[in-house]
């Protein structure tokens, strides 16, 4: 649809632009409420009334003859105060469709796009919570791949924080564990150190003079000092590889996993704050409560000084901010090390390294960025843009993009799925939020496994004669497509709360209901093949078999086919609209409105057990199509699609 909009307007603005002053930018085409009204409506002598000072309806009366004999328009009409309504040659609209269903009609608009997403402190296992930032950041980024642009994702670990310095207080302070000990350890890692960090957070609560200690930790993992930087690097390293296996399961990866630690070997923040000196975009506070700070100056009069350099010269986190930010854009003049860090299937994931000289894709300078990070982030996140504009980045701080969303928790009923012991207060709340610090929430491999049960569980009750194996693999192909339906249908802002119940349902808006769809319309060719030897391959053989000609279908069906192509046709609109708003429950409604579409239509009109060839023939192809178009949307939104259910 989004080529034949573009056809439309050059055919339109040509005709026209001879005889009224209009602009391209001016032609916006929208649909029509009702089919009867026509399938496209045109706006613009609304605005060319207001232009020329004469009525909207007497320019459109006046215009529409002019139109009526573009190619693909079947007939034009004038409605209401200035509509003009087009109808589409609706035979080779639909023959078009179908010989460009593997033609995107997008194109790329940046030189580099570059995601950082899920970003999870490798000091415990990964929540549920992460699983919503993964799905978000991976659903972004396989949709702008469609689009034709060049991504690189993101995945920034911050191994020299505070979290990580909590958990290495553990193993040192409270277990006294060496590092060959810590490497002894036999259970799951990132499971025992969301533990021991719940149980240091507790610790210090009680002991507040071990904060001194931990402050040390720190500091000798920042300056490379043993045995806390070796540890660091250990535990970091080896959650690392859990977070990725995690992420995996719901068909996440990247390209790139910038640390932290790399950040402050390689003297990035000491390039940066030089840069801001410079630049008059930081100052030294010289009295007040910031004396003796670096602080970046507030945009309002309601904010207040943001610090950038603590008085004892350690850097905030937005300042390293800051300094990532620059690298991104290719605005440091400084680069990483890299190295090799994991292979998924033929894919190598890298991380930086601060002495590695191996040969590496070329990372950073990208032309946008979108950060995926969590609205509780959002302030810091306008520093670092503020940041930009400072240093007179402009164009780089106009495409830093803060790609916010709220929090996940889980329902009553989920909670006690998973088994969970809640305290008195909590059994009173409508939801649970995640708390790492106190160890509270649902680690994300628990939740996948506890989804994989229960659709298995669905899969054996439904298909008992299938084997083991295949079982397993279709119940991980649900869970997987329950659990990022779920994380993608509600608006971003929403606050989720998550219930197995809801996200595992094989009817309403569900992952589950957009799988058996698709299963359902494979199901369809497969009877096909086993009763007529019919075969998908025999699909471009019937495009060739003549013309499409709809007026062999009852005048109700064609009604319904055309409501049904029509709404399939406005798939790229539907990816471009949620790139756009950053709203992807646009991509995930449009996906279910299409398969409740579908499947309205197949109950009233059968497919095997149709008489009339040509009837059937539009039928099958109409099928196809749908196919075809939903199955490029569950990719984009990186829900499996299992043979069966």
């Amino acid at each position: 649809m989004l080529k034949l909009k573009t056809f439309l307007k050059e055919k339109i603005y040509k005709s026209l632009k001879k005889q009224y002053p209009i602009e391209p930018s001016e032609l916006g085409i929208s649909y029509t409420p009702q089919q009867k009204m026509g399938d496209l409506a045109l706006t613009f002598p609304f605005q060319l009334a207001k232009k020329m000072k004469r009525q909207p309806r007497e320019l459109a009366l006046e215009i529409f003859p002019h139109l009526s004999s573009i190619e693909g328009v079947k007939k034009v009409e004038t409605a209401g105060p200035g509509y003009i309504n087009l109808f589409l040659d609706r035979d080779k609209f639909f023959s078009n469709q179908l010989h460009s269903i593997d033609q995107a009609s997008l194109s790329a608009e940046e030189k580099k796009i570059i995601i950082e997403h899920t970003n999870i402190n490798p000091n415990k296992a990964a929540h549920i919570g992460h699983l919503r930032n993964a799905c978000l950041g991976d659903t972004l980024g396989r949709c702008l791949k469609y689009k034709g642009e060049n991504v690189e994702i993101q995945n920034y670990i911050d191994d020299t924080g505070v979290q990580v310095a909590d958990v290495i207080f553990g193993f040192l302070e409270m277990e006294k564990k060496s590092l060959s000990q810590i490497k002894e350890i036999k259970e799951k890692f990132d499971y025992y150190c969301w533990d021991l960090y719940a149980s240091v957070s507790s610790y210090l609560e009680s002991h507040p003079q071990a904060e001194k200690r931990k402050s040390e930790i720190l500091k000798n993992i920042e300056e490379r000092k043993n045995p806390e930087f070796e540890i660091a690097n250990f535990i970091s390293r080896q959650i690392i590889k859990a977070h990725l296996q995690t992420m995996r399961r719901i068909g996440v990866s990247y390209d790139l996993l910038p640390c932290e630690s790399s950040i402050l070997h390689l003297k990035f923040w000491e390039k940066a704050f030089s840069l801001l000196k410079e630049k008059k975009a930081i100052f030294l506070a010289e009295d007040g409560v910031n004396k003796g700070c670096w602080v970046m100056e507030p945009e309002t009069e309601s904010e207040k000084e943001k610090i950038i350099v603590r008085s004892d010269g350690t850097v905030t986190y937005v300042g390293k901010d800051i300094a990532y930010q620059l690298w991104k854009f290719g605005l440091l003049e400084k680069d990483f090390y890299y190295e090799p860090f994991l292979k998924e299937d033929s894919k190598t994931i890298w991380i930086t390294s601060s002495a590695s000289k191996q040969k590496s894709p070329p990372f950073g300078n990208g032309s946008q960025v979108y950060n995926v990070i969590d609205t509780r982030q959002a302030y810091l996140q306008k520093i670092v843009v503020q940041g930009l504009r400072s240093l007179k980045f402009l164009a780089e701080a106009e495409k830093s993009i803060h790609f916010s969303y709220e929090m996940v928790g889980l329902s009553p009923k989920s909670l006690k799925e998973l088994n969970l012991s809640l305290s008195e207060e909590d059994k009173k709340k409508n939801f649970l939020e995640v708390s790492g610090r106190k160890g509270l929430g649902v680690k994300a491999d628990d939740l996948l496994d506890r989804l994989e049960e229960k659709a298995l569980a669905e899969v054996e009750k439904r298909n008992p004669q299938l084997p083991s194996k295949l079982k397993k693999e279709t119940a991980h192909k649900i869970a997987c497509g329950a659990l990022r339906y779920f994380m993608l249908k509600f608006a971003r802002n929403s606050l989720i709360v998550f219930d197995f119940e809801e996200a595992l349902s094989f009817e309403g808006e569900t992952g589950p209901y957009l799988q058996y769809t698709l299963v359902r319309i494979n199901s369809i060719f497969r009877k096909l093949e086993e009763r007529e030897g019919f075969k998908e391959k025999d699909i471009q053989a019937l495009l060739s078999s003549g013309e499409i000609v709809l007026d062999v279908l009852s005048e109700s069906e064609q009604a319904d086919f055309w409501d049904l192509v029509l709404s399939a046709s406005q798939c790229e609109e539907e990816v471009l609209h949620s790139i756009r708003s950053l709203e992807f429950s646009h991509l995930a409604k449009f996906s279910f409105n299409l398969c409740q579409k579908f499947n309205a239509y197949y109950h009233l009109y059968s497919i095997l057990a149709e008489k009339n060839k040509e009837v059937k023939k539009i039928r099958i192809l109409t099928i196809y199509y749908i196919k075809e178009v939903l199955k490029r949307a569950l990719s984009l939104m990186g829900i499996p699609q299992p043979e069966l259910m």
